[in-house]
């Protein structure tokens, strides 16, 4: 290779190196009220944890959360029907019978469900209009300032299982700013609920529960609620007056155990802030970036908030609302449950480029926990041995059912599997990989095989689908693969004979090559993607199902021209067929499509939709066109965060991507944008990624390897000069792409070059 001339900028590049690693004020949210609604509010969580913050009737009001709080009895009978049962009766076009028993259940019946555990209220009638209301995302700390001067502060301690709220600068008379705490109607004879176009679900009332006891001391609140089977919740409140006319207090909500709280004492202020600012330090220190588009750039920030308020060791992996259930007297929009047929999956994409492999990790924690439950629910219900997924599921992985196309389908493990797969290829933990990763993915490989049958040399499923393509009818069953199934299936076997050529099981290996052999090439024709063989996408439709290998799935590279035309092809097809039928996650997921067509001005355009007409003022996702319908049909607003979630990795997808068996870097960036950066990005091989571009022009890259091993990547410039390593370490292929062999804790810049 010819370098002529070393692009030097020493003030850029010391400049670059030291991105700021915490948010920005412009990041916070900001507003001169309180939110009127709950999916509104401002929101604070610690995985387990979660509070809104927003004002009903008047009041200061906080809705609180707690992820674990179930009530997981049983709607539908699973053991009244199988896999073969629905098969045949799709054979016999008889499936009324399947929809009684597998649909309607999740309707019909309240539970299972996520709960809501109560709200604190306080009168702050007295204290004038409000100034600010802020949300400092570096610190997850909400501040409300009024009038009179009053300053109320909260926040969620990041490692303990407690929140926290204070009053300073209050008026002389104190009592009306006591909490008080609210109840939900759990039992019948409340008043309807207030849905407001939010899909939530039936009253709370409709559990039944017994009625609940609150006691209250001058300085305490403790609320008890039993709920099902001998199960009960808690949630305990403590405050106390401190000089300076301040009140300070704290809460906890605790499930089947005492809501034990530390006694507030009079003369010393609680403790614990300095533990909680340094764990969102550390957090936000994982990995930064800097946008010119400072929508964007501010609506990633507060996705990433978000993921670090979700996701945390110990706490459920993330459901539809995690710590944020509905607090409008209602069931949450679908119970607030698992659905592991895109939205969960979804809502970890950020954190593997993301650098946040410890709030990944709360996947696959929760389906290692349910793993066991998971293997008997397949030889119930799929009558062989391996492992597969309930497509939507309980805290304790149970099914819930509900269009069992997609609630009971045949492939939800795969996808499940996939996260496995992640969490090992972006970390190289040989611990992980040996402990989790293989036997995971070999038990979801091995149920795979065995489901499947083999004809005249090829390998078939008995029944395929394509979420939600024809909802919940016959129809969306076909008996040749879908291409989403089919993707996954591929993805599964191949990830198979990976992980075991790690863990050094040659003949598995070759076997698992053997039954990926064995699957049919995609459903292609001059759309790109078909749903299935005989079906194209012949409408607007609001799940990327068919596109999986595209991505999440990157089987398929658009520098290979036979998946270039499949690709482009397929993004035509759906911009034909236009956005009406989609959600707000739609076009999330559009953005990391596009952009690895590399089609850099459209990814960032959906970006741009996204942000601008499918969230609440607090960015909350609402699945629905919030500005009338001006690009999809659904006006609704029910909250869900897969969508949030999928935004970030769109962010992520413009800056860094890894493919089949390379890193490339800047592949989706718009011309558009002179000044982009990132620092610490995550790569598969575990690789952090820092870039940097000015007036237009890349100027440099540096990878750190956290294990070592091959470095293989497409730089953003044709001629560079590299450092810390030898030159002559330093190989170029033909197609461009770099490669060199980094040692464990190895760095390499690559600086621009230019004639």
């Amino acid at each position: 290779m010819k370098i002529i001339k070393v692009f030097c900028l020493p003030l850029l590049i010391l400049a670059a190196q030291n991105i700021s690693a915490q948010p920005k004020q412009e990041h916070n949210l900001r507003f001169d009220h309180l939110a009127p609604r709950w999916d509104e509010a401002m929101p604070l969580g610690n995985g387990m944890l979660g509070a809104l913050i927003w004002q009903k009737d008047g009041k200061l009001r906080l809705s609180l959360d707690r992820a674990d709080l179930w009530d997981e009895r049983k709607a539908m009978d699973i053991s009244k029907f199988n896999f073969k049962w629905v098969e045949q009766q799709v054979l016999k076009k008889d499936y009324g019978p399947v929809q009684q028993l597998g649909d309607r259940p999740y309707d019909a019946i309240p539970y299972p469900t996520k709960l809501p555990a109560a709200a604190l209220e306080f009168n702050i009638s007295s204290l004038g209009n409000i100034v600010s209301n802020e949300l400092d995302i570096a610190t997850a700390l909400n501040t409300v300032k009024f009038s009179n001067g009053t300053v109320f502060n909260c926040y969620i301690h990041a490692s303990q299982q407690q929140g926290y709220f204070a009053f300073e600068n209050l008026p002389a008379r104190q009592d009306s700013l006591l909490p008080q705490l609210v109840v939900h109607n759990y039992n019948k004879g409340a008043a309807k609920p207030d849905n407001a176009n939010s899909h939530a679900g039936e009253g709370l009332e409709k559990l039944g529960y017994a009625k609940g006891t609150v006691r209250r001391s001058a300085n305490a609140i403790l609320y008890h609620q039993p709920t099902y089977e001998g199960h009960y919740y808690e949630v305990g409140v403590r405050w106390q007056k401190y000089p300076g006319n301040k009140i300070i207090g704290s809460w906890t909500v605790s499930k089947d155990q005492p809501a034990d709280l530390p006694p507030l004492s009079p003369g010393k202020e609680p403790t614990g802030w300095n533990a909680h600012t340094g764990w969102w330090e550390k957090f936000w220190a994982q990995s930064s970036l800097t946008l010119p588009d400072k929508a964007i750039e501010k609506q990633y920030y507060l996705e990433m908030y978000k993921l670090g308020s979700v996701a945390r060791k110990g706490a459920p992996a993330i459901t539809l609302q995690a710590v944020w259930t509905a607090d409008n007297g209602s069931l949450p929009p679908w119970k607030g449950d698992f659905h592991n047929d895109l939205n969960t999956q979804l809502s970890y994409w950020p954190a593997y480029t993301g650098n946040r492999l410890a709030e990944g990790a709360t996947y696959t924690d929760w389906l290692w926990k349910i793993k066991d439950k998971s293997k008997q629910y397949t030889r119930d219900y799929f009558g062989v041995e391996g492992l597969n997924v309930p497509g939507v599921a309980t805290l304790s992985g149970d099914p819930m059912g509900g269009w069992i196309q997609y609630s009971l389908s045949p492939m939800v493990g795969a996808w499940c599997a996939q996260h496995f797969y992640w969490q090992w290829k972006y970390s190289m933990d040989k611990q992980f990989l040996e402990k989790k990763a293989y036997p995971y993915i070999h038990e979801a490989a091995t149920y795979l095989e065995n489901i499947t049958r083999l004809k005249d040399g090829v390998r078939k499923l008995p029944l395929s689908s394509s979420p939600e393509y024809n909802d919940n009818s016959i129809d969306a069953w076909f008996f040749e693969w879908s291409n989403f199934d089919l993707s996954l299936a591929k993805f599964l076997f191949a990830a198979a004979g990976e992980v075991a050529a790690a863990a050094g099981k040659p003949a598995e290996t070759r076997h698992w090559k053997d039954i990926l052999s064995q699957l049919p090439p995609y459903e292609v024709n001059e759309t790109g993607f078909t749903v299935a063989p005989g079906q194209n996408l012949n409408t607007s439709h609001r799940h990327m199902s068919q596109y999986m290998a595209i991505y999440p799935l990157a089987l398929l590279d658009v520098n290979k021209p036979v998946d270039k035309i499949i690709i482009e092809n397929s993004l035509k097809r759906i911009e034909e067929k236009g956005t009406s039928a989609w959600c707000g996650y739609s076009f999330s997921w559009m953005a990391s499509l596009y952009a690895r067509a590399y089609k850099a001005d459209s990814a960032v355009k959906q970006l741009q939709i996204f942000a601008s007409n499918f969230c609440s003022p607090n960015s909350f996702h609402l699945n629905g066109d919030q500005k009338g319908g001006q690009y999809s049909s659904f006006t609704y607003r029910p909250f869900t965060l897969e969508g949030n979630f999928a935004f970030a990795q769109g962010v992520h997808e413009l800056l860094l991507q890894s493919r089949e068996d390379y890193l490339q870097v800047f592949p989706a960036v718009p011309d558009s944008w002179k000044d982009v950066s990132f620092r610490n990005l995550r790569a598969e091989g575990a690789f952090l990624v820092t870039a940097w571009k000015e007036n237009g022009v890349p100027a440099a890259v540096k990878v750190a390897a956290e294990q070592g091993g091959l470095l293989r990547i497409r730089l953003p410039f044709k001629t560079w000069i590299a450092e810390k390593v030898p030159m002559a370490a330093v190989k170029t292929t033909a197609d461009g792409l770099v490669s060199v062999n980094l040692k464990k804790g190895q760095e390499i810049l690559f600086k621009n070059g230019y004639e």
